[in-house]
């Protein structure tokens, strides 16, 4: 793995799907994660919890690892809606 990043935000109505477990809501932390071979992985957790669990759709391939923070922080602003 080239590198990650990690940040916190609330989930607005209806949560956030996963691949694994489907919903997920509340204080969340998102992990970005970015492999040597530029494949993007969007996951995220309870707040504090060890289990991560894959955003449905939430993988791609990246043209250039420095699209990791800013897609990063794009995924952020996109998910922490508290009030919707």
């Amino acid at each position: 793995m080239i590198s990650s990043r990690t940040g916190d935000f609330t989930a607005g109505p209806g949560g956030v799907w996963t691949e694994e477990v489907g919903v997920v809501t509340g204080q969340l932390t998102l992990r970005t994660e970015l492999s040597d071979d530029l494949s993007l992985t969007l996951r995220v957790q309870y707040k504090d919890a060890d289990e991560w669990y894959v955003i449905r759709g939430g993988r791609v391939r990246l043209g250039d690892a420095d699209d990791l923070e800013p897609v990063h922080r794009l995924m952020l602003g996109v998910l922490d809606r508290p009030e919707g």
